[in-house]
């Protein structure tokens, strides 16, 4: 998925319904979405998003801190 898909605008976390962020992907990290509000990421299976909620999976503090430097803006 590229930062600029016209599909990212319209994708809203499951959950809160509020949009989504783009982790692109990096060396060992796969791309994925990221709700920093819930501190919650789904992953993106050969381009597509895997927004059920049971898809999602909580991250840790350490690891949201590193998920918001690699936000795509």
């Amino acid at each position: 998925m590229k930062p600029d898909d016209p599909l990212l605008k319209i994708l809203a976390c499951p959950l809160d319904k509020g949009p989504l962020h783009l982790l692109a992907e990096e060396a060992g990290q796969e791309e994925a979405l990221y709700n920093p509000r819930l501190r919650r990421r789904y992953p993106i299976v050969d381009g597509i998003p895997q927004l059920l909620p049971s898809s999602g999976e909580q991250v840790s503090d350490d690891e949201h801190e590193e998920l918001l430097q690699r936000m795509t803006p």
